[in-house]
C-alpha cells in the first residue's frame, strides 16, 4: 500500500490536470511535476534526512507567451501551495533605489495567510452564511418581546437559536405576536436564500478598526537603502497598533447583496485564530511555498565582456537573490521565515543572454534546466480549442449573456492560428497572447453590436476571419501596429 496520500498526485496526474490548461511544453511539466512529487517524498523522509535535502531548483528558458508562468501558476494551484510571481527587473542591488529582494519572500508569506485564511473560512461557509441570514431576517422582522435568542458555538462552528415564549396550544396562540412573527420570518426566508430581496436596504452596525499613527507614516526606504515599503519591524509593531486600536462603531444603509458581505467577513473575523492562521501560514511558506521570478535573463551580467548598455547592479542583483534561493532566514512582521525549502523557479526568454552569464554560483543553484519550445501554428488550433479554458469557449460565453450564438468552424480555428504564426513570425514573437489581439479585432463588430443584436447565430469561418482582418493583413505597416 502507498504511504502517500490519496491527495498527493503522481508526476503523471500532475501533467494530465496542466494538460487541461496549456498545451504542449511536456518536458517542462514533466520537470515541475517531478519536483512537486518530490516534495511530498520528502515528507516521507526521516527526521534527520528530511532537513537535508533540498528542492531541486528550475530555470526555464523561451519567448514570452508559451506557457512558462502558467505552468508555475497551475502547479501552486494543483499543490494549494503558497504561489509568487515577480519580475527580477523591479530589484536594485542594495544601496540603489528599488525593491529589495528580501521582499518577494515577504509577499509569499502574505499570500500564504491569505491561502489559509481563506481555507479556514471555507471550512466555515456554510455555519456562518446560516448566523448571517438570520441576522438580515432579524433586521426585516425584528423579534417582539418574550423572544429569546441565543449565539453559540459549537465545535468551532457558530449556531444562532431562537427560544418562543410558552403557549398553550390553543387556536388563540396562532395570533400570538410571537407565532406571527415567526410565519412572517420564515415566509421570508426562501426568497432571500434565492436573492430576490438582494435590492433591498436594510440597516447594519458596522465596526471598523481607527487608523494606527504609524499606518499614515509614509517610509519610501527600505532596508539598506533600497525601497521596497516599511521595514518588517515597524510592520510588525504596526500590526500590534492595529490590533490594540479601539474599533468604531457606524450604522449604514446597504443593499442586502452588500450587507451580507460584510457581516459575513465580520462573524468570520471574530471566529479565526489569528496566531494559528500566523503559525500555520509561515509554516505553509516554508515547507510549499514557490516563487517565480521571471525576467531572469534581464539580469544576467556580461561575462563575455562585449556592451549590452547599462549594467548598473545587474550582478549585485544576483548576488542578492543568491543567499534567498541557497536558504536564508528573512525577517517578517510574522516572524522569521527560512527560504531552506522555498521552491525557485526561474524564467526568462534568454535571446541574448545565456544561463552562462548569471554569476556561476547562481547557475548551481538553478539545475534543472528546461527549453520551452515556440508555438507553432498547430498548437495555436490546440490552444484555441483544447484547454478548459480555451478561448474560443471564453468568448461564445461572453457573447451568449448576450443571446448570440458563436459557431467556429475548422477552416475559421485554422486561420486565425496560421494568421498568429505569422505575425509572430514577422513582428515581435509573443506567443500565445497573440490570439487575446486576434480575437477581439476578429469579434470587434460584434461585441459592440450584441446589445442591439437580439437573438442571433454568428459564424467564424475562413471568410468572416478574412473579412474581419482583410485590410489589416494587406497593408503590412498596419498589420505590425495593430496586431
Amino acid at each position: 500500500m502507498s504511504p502517500f496520500p490519496p491527495s498527493e498526485m503522481t508526476p503523471r496526474q500532475i501533467v494530465a490536470e496542466l494538460d487541461k490548461f496549456i498545451v504542449g511544453q511536456r518536458q517542462a511539466k514533466r520537470i515541475v511535476a517531478i519536483a512537486l512529487r518530490n516534495r511530498a517524498r520528502r515528507r516521507l523522509l526521516p527526521d534527520h534526512l528530511r532537513d537535508e535535502v533540498s528542492p531541486k531548483n528550475i530555470l526555464m528558458m523561451g519567448p514570452t507567451g508559451v506557457g512558462k508562468t502558467e505552468i508555475a501558476r497551475r502547479l501552486a494551484r494543483l499543490a494549494r501551495a503558497p504561489f509568487v510571481k515577480v519580475e527580477a527587473t523591479k530589484y536594485t542591488e542594495v544601496g540603489y533605489v528599488g525593491r529589495d529582494v528580501e521582499s518577494m519572500v515577504r509577499d509569499l508569506v502574505e499570500t500564504a495567510i491569505r491561502l489559509v485564511r481563506e481555507e479556514k473560512a471555507e471550512g466555515l461557509r456554510d455555519a456562518v452564511e446560516e448566523v448571517v441570514l438570520n441576522k438580515i431576517l432579524d433586521l426585516r422582522e425584528p423579534p417582539p418581546s418574550g423572544v429569546r435568542k441565543h449565539q453559540r458555538t459549537e465545535d468551532g462552528k457558530p449556531i444562532t437559536e431562537y427560544e418562543l415564549p410558552p403557549m398553550s396550544g390553543s387556536e388563540s396562540d396562532a395570533n400570538h405576536p410571537a407565532a406571527r412573527w415567526w410565519r412572517k420570518r420564515e415566509a421570508l426566508k426562501v426568497p432571500l436564500i434565492e436573492g430576490r430581496l438582494d435590492e433591498d436596504e436594510v440597516e447594519i452596525t458596522v465596526k471598523k478598526r481607527a487608523q494606527s499613527p504609524l499606518s499614515m507614516m509614509q517610509f519610501p526606504m527600505g532596508p539598506g537603502g533600497g525601497g521596497g515599503g516599511m521595514d518588517p519591524g515597524m510592520e510588525q509593531l504596526q500590526g500590534l497598533f492595529d490590533q490594540l486600536a479601539p474599533k468604531k462603531e457606524k450604522k449604514v444603509r446597504l443593499r442586502i447583496a452588500e450587507a451580507r458581505k460584510v457581516l459575513f467577513d465580520e462573524e468570520i473575523e471574530g471566529l479565526l485564530d489569528q496566531e494559528k492562521i500566523k503559525i500555520e501560514a509561515v509554516e505553509r511558506a516554508q515547507q510549499d511555498g514557490i516563487i517565480f521570478i521571471d525576467e531572469f535573463d534581464k539580469i544576467a551580467g556580461n561575462r563575455a565582456g562585449e556592451s549590452r548598455g547599462p549594467d548598473v547592479s545587474r550582478e549585485g542583483v544576483q548576488r542578492d537573490i543568491l543567499p534567498i534561493i541557497e536558504g536564508s532566514t528573512i525577517f517578517t512582521k510574522y516572524g522569521m521565515v527560512t527560504t531552506d525549502h522555498v521552491l525557485f523557479i526561474a524564467a526568462g526568454a534568454f535571446h541574448v543572454a545565456k544561463p552562462s552569464d548569471l554569476i556561476p554560483e547562481l547557475q548551481g543553484r538553478l539545475p534543472l534546466r528546461v527549453e520551452l519550445e515556440p508555438l507553432t501554428a498547430k498548437d495555436f488550433e490546440r490552444i484555441l480549442t483544447e484547454p478548459d479554458n480555451a478561448l474560443t469557449l471564453q468568448y461564445t460565453e461572453l457573447l451568449k449573456t448576450e443571446g448570440i450564438e458563436l459557431v467556429w468552424e475548422k477552416d475559421g480555428i485554422e486561420e486565425i492560428a496560421r494568421i498568429a504564426a505569422e505575425v509572430n513570425a514577422t513582428t515581435e514573437n509573443i506567443g500565445a497572447r497573440r490570439l487575446h489581439t486576434l480575437l477581439e479585432k476578429i469579434l470587434e463588430e460584434v461585441s459592440f453590436e450584441a446589445p442591439d443584436m437580439g437573438h442571433g447565430r454568428i459564424v467564424i469561418n475562413w471568410a468572416f476571419v478574412r473579412q474581419a482582418l482583410g485590410e489589416i493583413l494587406k497593408n503590412q505597416d498596419l498589420s505590425r501596429y495593430i496586431l
